[in-house]
């Protein structure tokens, strides 16, 4: 019996990228990727096209959606707002403005189109830095919005299998699943080596550390 598709929404980072292994156990793989003007676009390209080599996914997709950059109001597209190295309080200033709904909308249209199950996402509630588009009930209500939006024959679900887990189990579930996390980019800031100071990259650098295991990423600062 043939295995039913998956749409896997793959940014390049590591926790997309351990959504693709868990995928992989129980699904054919089509890989999304959005190009959305983040300032680690051209590095997360590049990661993503060396994961689509490692997991040899059936389907493809890299889409565009410049006009997240053209809105503006996140650091992590606009030039004028720096990439900030110290916690914020409140949402920080990485979050750019419902961009999972957006890359969700996409993952679902494709879903449809090519016949696809599923949609694996790899948010995360437990360790994160605050995003309201990371969150259980957002999930749930995204899920709802696709059945009431797509054909009545059209059966598509988004997984969120890393949603309760925190950093530290994310990074021993990846090497359990023999998930390439040399091949993933996490930094907002740097696409040669990684800063080691932003939020993304202080995260996984307490992941690793917490998890007892080696970060295969070389970094500037840590």
């Amino acid at each position: 019996m043939e295995r039913d598709l998956a749409v896997v929404l793959l940014s390049s980072g590591m926790d997309s990228a351990v959504c693709a292994s868990i995928a992989k156990k129980n699904y054919r793989l089509a890989f999304l990727h959005v190009q959305y003007g983040q300032k680690s676009a051209e590095k997360e390209l590049e990661c993503f096209q060396k994961l689509c080599e490692f997991f040899n996914p059936e389907k493809v997709l890299i889409a565009e959606a410049p006009f997240l950059k053209k809105i503006g109001g996140s650091s992590l597209v606009s030039e004028e707002l720096p990439i900030p190295e110290e916690e914020e309080v409140g949402i920080p200033s990485t979050y750019v403005p419902f961009r999972n709904g957006i890359f969700l909308s996409i993952a679902a249209s494709w879903a449809e189109a090519i016949g696809a199950k599923k949609i694996f996402i790899g948010v995360n509630q437990v360790d994160f830095s605050g995003y309201p588009d990371c969150r259980d009930s957002f999930i749930k209500a995204f899920n709802q919005a696709i059945k009431e939006g797509t054909k009545p024959e059209t059966q598509i679900e988004i997984e969120a299998p890393l949603l309760y887990l925190s950093k530290k189990e994310i990074v021993r579930l990846g090497v359990k699943l023999g998930t390439p996390f040399e091949l993933t980019w996490s930094c907002y800031k740097n696409t040669e080596v990684a800063c080691g100071r932003c939020a993304s990259c202080r995260l996984r650098l307490q992941a690793f550390k917490e998890a007892g295991i080696k970060d295969p990423l070389s970094y500037q600062d840590k």
